[in-house]
């Protein structure tokens, strides 16, 4: 496939922005809207971090902003004056009135609903998108059925035929051939532990996967896992509106599945630290997304989204899953978490959030054509 020319660097940050500017403002606004359904007066609504550029106030008593540092946003709730969420004098000190309508006040459920609704909107439009193009466009219905094995191949190698319908790989079921594909594809140069049902019986395989590397019209390289099979038959058939929901949900909990074992691998040294990408790479690739299509880019929007809500749902201080696991802990506990033990916990998380986004950024840069990437 011959390498297209990436597109314009005006071109990447219009995409760039297109991209997060709106799955942020999604995110914000769940938190938004579950604070305002239990009665949480929201003092900011800020879209990026630092200066404000530009803002409005609305009759509620909101300032709605766009600010210098787009890399984010954030909701502040009339009370939440710290990062621990705790009680302030001056909280203490206002009419009850008033302090019923802020963050503190509001039964631990409620709080953790708040911080939950943000990453959640995030991965439910991830679902609406891809629960559309099912819609649009059909679910492929491809059984695990092996229809060539190509000569020389790992699959070959192995022992692998024509009709094998494979029944599991790596202890997982595949009902699909998508399923075999994605796993293979996962998994570059690892053992399968393949399962096949051949005329009528199970046989076990030791067959370990190739390791290919893949590259796209921008000339973006990937390591993927490698058999040498093709499927025998496929179909495309259509679907209603709840069916297509629950393929939406399926492809988003398999694009979680896949970030949660490419990042296993890539802390247990199966695969290069370099495949960390940060917000350049982003930009690199929406650029690249938008140029292709509108297909493309939605579905990448879709992908974007669903990285949003996975990694604000991690138990880390300052990001929403740090903020669940003190809910967690003082759910258990029947008391929150000591306001020092918590200061410190978000000191340490904005300590590692910002070594990892330092880390990104200076792996995004490296990959770059001008550093020889």
């Amino acid at each position: 496939m011959p390498t297209m020319e990436s597109p314009g660097i005006l071109t990447t940050l219009l995409a760039f922005v297109l991209v997060l500017g709106p799955l942020v403002f999604i995110h914000e606004l769940g938190h938004y809207l579950v604070g305002r359904w239990f009665g949480v007066k929201a003092d900011v609504f800020s879209i990026g971090f630092g200066k404000e550029l530009v803002g409005w106030t609305d009759r509620r008593g909101t300032r709605w902003k766009l600010s210098a540092l787009p890399l984010g946003g954030y909701v502040q709730f009339a009370g939440d004056m710290n990062p621990a969420s705790q009680p302030s004098a001056e909280w203490l000190a206002l009419p009850e009135q008033e302090r019923n309508r802020t963050f503190p006040a509001k039964p631990l459920w409620q709080r953790a609903l708040i911080v939950l609704a943000g990453p959640v909107t995030n991965l439910l439009l991830a679902v609406v998108i891809l629960a559309g193009f099912t819609l649009a466009n059909g679910k492929v219905v491809i059984p695990p059925v092996v229809g060539e094995v190509q000569a020389g191949s790992a699959a070959a190698r192995g022992g692998v035929v024509a009709g094998d319908r494979i029944v599991s790989i790596r202890g997982k079921t595949m009902s699909s051939f998508l399923d075999v594909r994605l796993e293979v594809g996962q998994n570059p140069g690892e053992p399968m532990n393949m399962i096949v049902v051949r005329d009528g019986r199970e046989v076990q395989l030791d067959v370990s996967a190739a390791v290919k590397v893949e590259s796209d019209r921008f000339g973006n390289t990937q390591k993927i896992g490698y058999l040498g099979i093709g499927p025998k038959s496929y179909e495309i058939v259509p679907v209603g509106p709840v069916e297509a929901v629950v393929e939406g949900v399926k492809q988003t909990g398999s694009i979680i599945s896949m970030m949660v074992n490419g990042i296993g691998q890539i802390i247990t040294g199966k695969r290069e630290v370099k495949e960390l990408g940060g917000p350049i790479k982003i930009a690199k690739y929406s650029g690249e997304q938008f140029v292709s299509g509108w297909q493309q880019f939605v579905s990448f929007v879709a992908l974007i989204s669903i990285n949003l809500g996975f990694i604000n749902l991690l138990p880390i201080p300052v990001l929403d899953g740090g903020h669940l696991a003190f809910y967690a802990a003082e759910a258990v506990r029947r008391k929150p978490v000591g306001q020092r033990g918590q200061e410190w916990a978000f000191r340490t998380g904005i300590a590692f959030v910002m070594a990892l986004m330092l880390f990104v950024t200076i792996n995004d840069v490296a990959s770059l054509k001008l550093f020889g990437g």
